[in-house]
């Protein structure tokens, strides 16, 4: 698949921050968020601005250790609302601002830490704005298919990669994952190690989900309902990666 700029990454982080907070002031901080049932829009935006200051102080202090993130704020409302768009902001200025040869911690594979916490910081605004967006009669509006595919490309073979992740099976088994759109191809061979993801990889599998790439996105961050997608095959593997593959 084509690798999105760091540039495109914080252009996508700019346009998403300011995305959710239209669709979080027009829902209101009372307004139940649909695709997080625990929360309201206040909980989205106190665990959004606390990530993205967390973000700013890890580049621009250029920490090269893990730090503890910054705790929510205590605010709602209107201050809750320019606390959020101030700490976006920052964030944005921030990453536009460091160095290439930017050092400091990070947790994923990535060609430097400035392009690292950029994508980051993009995907995770990007699902928080669908979050927002689901308070809306009109619900997540589309993600760009490029960014979108970026997105599912982090996800497979940056998170779950991991040990972390709880996507397991007994047996080996394969998953794959298809845009009708973009025409990128992810196989998740899965077993009882954390899944091994290729890219552009054909051949036998269990269970395809396929569909276009801001669907799937949002469908394997478990922001839409995999009805979303076209399922073909085993469809216990698509079951398995809606119960186990939230991200810890």
């Amino acid at each position: 698949m084509d690798t999105l700029s760091t540039d495109t990454h914080i252009d996508a982080l700019d346009a998403a921050g300011k995305a959710l907070l239209d669709a979080a002031a027009a829902a209101g901080t009372d307004a139940e968020v649909p695709t997080c049932p625990d929360w309201r829009i206040r909980d989205l935006l106190r665990h959004t601005t606390a990530v993205h200051r967390w973000a700013t102080g890890l580049v621009a202090e250029r920490r090269t250790t893990y730090h503890e993130g910054f705790e929510e704020p205590d605010l709602d409302g209107e201050a809750l609302l320019a606390y959020t768009r101030e700490g976006h902001t920052r964030l944005v200025e921030t990453l536009r601002a460091a160095p290439e040869d930017l050092e400091c911690w990070t947790f994923l594979p990535a060609p430097s830490p400035r392009a690292f916490w950029a994508r980051r910081q993009a995907h995770e605004t990007i699902v928080h704005r669908a979050d927002a967006e689901s308070a809306l009669t009109a619900g997540p509006g589309p993600v760009g298919p490029a960014v979108a595919a970026d997105g599912i490309d982090e996800l497979l073979r940056g998170f779950h990669a991991r040990d972390r992740s709880r996507v397991r099976t007994e047996e080996p088994r394969v998953l794959r994952v298809r845009t009708t759109d973009t025409g990128d191809v992810w196989t998740v061979r899965l077993s009882p190690a954390a899944p091994a993801t290729e890219t552009g990889a054909e051949g036998p599998a269990d269970c395809e989900l396929s569909g276009p790439a801001d669907h799937l996105y949002l469908a394997l961050w478990n922001r839409l309902p995999h009805d979303a997608l076209t399922v073909t095959g085993d469809a216990a593997l698509a079951r398995l990666w809606r119960e186990n593959s939230a991200v810890v």
